[in-house]
């Protein structure tokens, strides 16, 4: 599927709904009832071209997926780097919560992980250029329109940009199986960034020692550890129960 596309009625109004820009939208002829007619009034308000089309059309774009007779196709997903995160930081009088991936290549996962961060708080994320997956429509999709409202940074490095948010006065964590440190008896308050793995083989060598400390979640069961999604939801929210306990 091209990258640029989003189909489905709740995503395309989540985009709509946002500063995310949009260049057409497709509508199957005749398809004008519920949340399709908001669609419509949206996209005229915002003076986005809406051309109707028929349904093999959007089968066609959406390569089998459900598209629920509507399309969009975005502008080109505009990425941060390193200074435009923290720049949109001092914009807003925010304090960093960040999150740098290591290497995540499943777009399930990716967005799994933005949503969580959407809905924790955290204002900036960091991939590699290289060897990670990017913002592409199922992405978008899972994530449930959260890569409207976070920032993605692409950087050339994970290692060095660890280091560089240590120097800037960031507390860096490593999430990791064999972390020295529980979760929760890790100081997690203020400033910090959590570092999540590659889905297979977790954080690379390099960067596992750049961070500050390598924090582990307990587990009860048989199983000794989470998914990279599910792990990335438990630690940003015990991050964010520390911060605002009193």
């Amino acid at each position: 599927m091209n990258q640029n596309i989003v189909i489905g009625r709740n995503p395309l109004l989540e985009v709509l709904q946002s500063e995310v820009e949009l260049e057409k939208i497709y509508m199957e002829k005749g398809n004008r009832q519920g949340s399709a007619k908001k669609i419509f009034a949206l996209a005229r308000d915002k003076r986005i071209l809406v051309t109707e089309v028929n349904k093999d059309f959007l089968d066609e774009i959406s390569e089998g997926a459900n598209h629920q007779g509507v399309a969009g196709v975005l502008a080109s997903y505009h990425y941060f780097d390193y200074d435009g995160i923290f720049k949109r930081l001092e914009e807003r009088g925010e304090s960093p919560f960040f999150v740098v991936l290591d290497q995540i290549q499943d777009p399930h996962n990716f967005g799994a992980i933005l949503r969580s961060c959407e809905g924790s708080g955290v204002n900036g994320v960091f991939i590699p250029m290289r060897r990670s997956v990017g913002v592409t429509p199922v992405v978008h999709k899972v994530s449930a329109g959260a890569t409207n409202y976070i920032p993605v940074a692409k950087v050339k490095n994970i290692s060095d940009t660890v280091n560089r948010l240590k120097k800037d006065g960031i507390w860096v964590y490593g999430a990791a199986g064999e972390g020295a440190q529980s979760l929760y008896q890790t100081d997690l308050k203020g400033k910090i960034a959590i570092v999540i793995g590659n889905e297979g083989y977790g954080l690379g060598e390099r960067v596992r020692k750049c961070c500050d400390g390598l924090i582990s979640i307990p587990m009860k069961g048989k199983l000794d550890s989470l998914n990279a999604s599910n792990a990335t939801a438990v630690i940003l929210y015990e991050v964010v129960r520390q911060n605002e306990t009193d």
